[in-house]
C-alpha cells in the first residue's frame, strides 16, 4: 500500500471525512500535518499545491487534493487502484 499524506487541521470535518474513506479502503497509517499548530507547514503546503484549504491529501508522490477530489477519485474506481500502487 502506498504511503498516505494530509495537511489537516485539528477541527476540520472534510479532514476528518477524508481519513474516514481512507481508512474504509485499508488504510492504516495517516501521516498528518497539522498547518494549525506549524504556520510554516502551510506556507510549505501552498508552495506545493498551490492551495490553501484542508485537507490537502497525497497518496504516495501524488498529490490527490481535497476531500471532495478524493471522493471524486473514488467514484470514478481510481482510489483502490492508486492506494495499491
Amino acid at each position: 500500500m502506498q504511503t498516505v499524506k494530509m495537511y489537516t487541521t485539528a477541527v476540520c470535518p472534510y479532514c476528518i471525512r477524508a481519513k474516514q474513506i481512507l481508512k474504509s479502503k485499508g488504510v492504516e497509517a495517516i501521516e498528518e500535518i497539522r498547518i494549525d499548530t506549524r504556520p510554516e507547514e502551510r506556507m510549505k503546503m501552498m508552495e506545493i499545491t498551490g492551495r490553501r484549504t484542508v485537507p490537502q491529501i497525497f497518496i504516495g508522490d501524488t498529490h490527490v487534493g481535497g476531500c471532495d477530489d478524493l471522493i471524486a477519485l473514488d467514484g470514478r474506481g481510481g482510489l483502490v487502484p492508486l492506494l495499491q500502487g
